[in-house]
């Protein structure tokens, strides 16, 4: 175990890393005006993410992917459909409940609509669409057309909203799609895709396993245009306080406790009654999960702790910063922190190594990171194009999920869903407690507070769109080059002299 937990270190720390020396060389920099508190107190926060998410990785390893994999595969086996698209609802609720970037958003956003309306609602939707999921799994259906018809419905709803004059709301509805899919939902939610896969087979098992996360991150978008269009007056959005109050540690350490163990609570009671009711796993495998869920608690308040300690005071204080500064930097600065930030995302890597093991290699999880970072790099460069020019961002998603569309018409079904899946997975925690209140830092100075709501938010979704596109285009290249090989294979032959050709008879 500790090798194990040494080789976790090492990957927290390489994807930190980068997020850490850039904020540290900006301070160098007359481009920034931080104190010596807040560089010694975001540098503490640095050290302790990584020890959060080395943890947390770990618990993922050992306690959410098997509960997922368990969960999935034993209720298929008992053939009981309305028991396991039951037990799917459920806990599609209970895991968004618990998903630590959903209460960043929802945090941020308190001025507007309450924390736990907003988060109960969410995890509905979720719970909701998994369900949707789950039989897409279990009847074998295509999961673009499913997309197509989703997408379809959620534009529509965004157009009856400008329409009555409550766009501004959008841009927080499609962040909500995003923030959904983070470290806890992901490799449950993947596992669970396995699990049934594995125990239905066929030809198209790999490729059924994938589509779970996209379709659960559209559930959200939707529940919160509904939310909006039955709001009344107009909605005054007020800045969160981003100030750095070291003061205020000992309150943020015990709600952080407390929100944690109630929501990881939730998930481990209504696992262990399926355990002793449907599951029956040995004891060796209850130990590993017992010890992965200790792992996971543990990691998720240390993560939690140093996010808004550090992370997210600092990312809205540098948003600030830059905006004082030429809108190419501006530009620049998001593109090179966006292709950076997605390293640390704690669910990338888990979804780079089912990806790569699913596919036998034929997408490795060198190509998936470069194809996630150069796409999230490009979004939030777009994103604060979109608040210097200040236009709405259905310019970009509307276009962008055309594409993403088309494309999945175009190439292997595996592809769109692991292109889709990755969208939700890129748009997690540090995202939505770094990458958007920096967003909001910029937005908020160069466009007032009042903007905040249309523009400052949406960047989440951007995020989650990017690789919708990229992921899609690789897997373009890949079929393509394949072609092309077995034309030239296939010429070769033709061309070749009879003398050449070995009769083996």
């Amino acid at each position: 175990m500790f090798k194990g937990i040494l080789n976790k270190f090492k990957e927290s720390a390489i994807s930190v890393a980068p997020v850490a020396i850039i904020v540290f060389i900006l301070a160098l920099t007359p481009i920034t005006d931080f104190s010596a508190t807040e560089i010694i107190t975001f540098a503490i926060c640095a050290v302790f993410m990584i020890v959060g998410i080395t943890l947390f990785n770990m618990g993922a390893d050992m306690a959410m992917t098997p509960m997922g994999e368990q969960i999935g595969s034993g209720l298929t086996k008992s053939r009981k459909i309305s028991l396991l698209t039951g037990i799917a609802f459920i806990m599609g609720i209970l895991i968004t409940i618990a998903e630590p970037d959903l209460s960043v958003l929802a945090n941020q956003v308190s001025a507007i609509i309450n924390e736990t309306v907003l988060i109960v609602l969410v995890g509905l939707s979720v719970g909701l669409f998994l369900l949707i999921a789950v039989i897409k799994v279990v009847f074998k259906k295509d999961l673009a057309n499913m997309l197509f018809f989703s997408y379809l419905l959620t534009f529509a709803l965004a157009a009856i909203l400008i329409e009555r004059g409550k766009g501004d709301m959008l841009a927080l509805a499609f962040d909500s799609g995003g923030v959904t899919t983070g470290p806890i939902t992901v490799p449950f939610i993947m596992a669970l895709g396995v699990g049934i896969a594995t125990i239905i087979g066929g030809k198209h098992a790999n490729e059924n396993s994938f589509g779970l996360i996209a379709l659960c991150s559209v559930g959200p978008m939707i529940a919160v245009m509904f939310l909006s269009l039955g709001s009344n007056g107009t909605l005054t959005y007020v800045l969160p306080d981003y100030s750095l109050n070291l003061a205020n540690i000992g309150h943020v350490l015990l709600k952080t406790f407390l929100d944690v163990l109630k929501a990881l609570g939730l998930i481990v009671v209504f696992f262990f009654i399926l355990q002793y009711t449907v599951l029956k796993l040995p004891k060796t495998k209850l130990t590993q999960i017992g010890v992965g869920i200790g792992f996971t608690f543990v990691g998720l308040i240390i993560f939690l702790m140093a996010v808004e300690i550090g992370f997210m005071p600092i990312g809205f204080k540098l948003g600030q910063e830059l905006a004082k500064l030429d809108s190419y930097i501006i530009v620049i600065s998001g593109f090179v922190l966006g292709a950076v930030v997605v390293l640390a995302e704690p669910a990338v890597h888990i979804l780079n190594k089912q990806v790569e093991g699913i596919t036998e290699g034929t997408v490795t999880r060198k190509q998936m990171l470069i194809a996630l970072s150069a796409g999230v790099g490009i979004s939030i460069g777009l994103s604060m194009i979109r608040i210097i020019f200040n236009f709405s961002i259905l310019y970009y998603l509307v276009p962008g999920y055309i594409i993403s569309l088309v494309l999945s018409f175009f190439i292997p079904k595996i592809y769109t869903a692991i292109a889709f899946d990755s969208g939700g997975v890129a748009s997690g925690p540090l995202t939505s407690s770094f990458i958007l209140p920096l967003a909001i830092g910029v937005c908020s100075t160069l466009e007032g507070e009042q903007s905040v709501l249309s523009l400052g938010f949406g960047i989440v979704a951007m995020v989650a769109m990017a690789p919708l596109i990229t992921i899609q285009i690789l897997g373009f290249r890949a079929i393509a080059a394949r072609t092309i090989r077995a034309k030239l294979t296939m010429k070769r032959i033709l061309e070749a002299d009879d003398e050449q050709i070995i009769d083996f008879i």
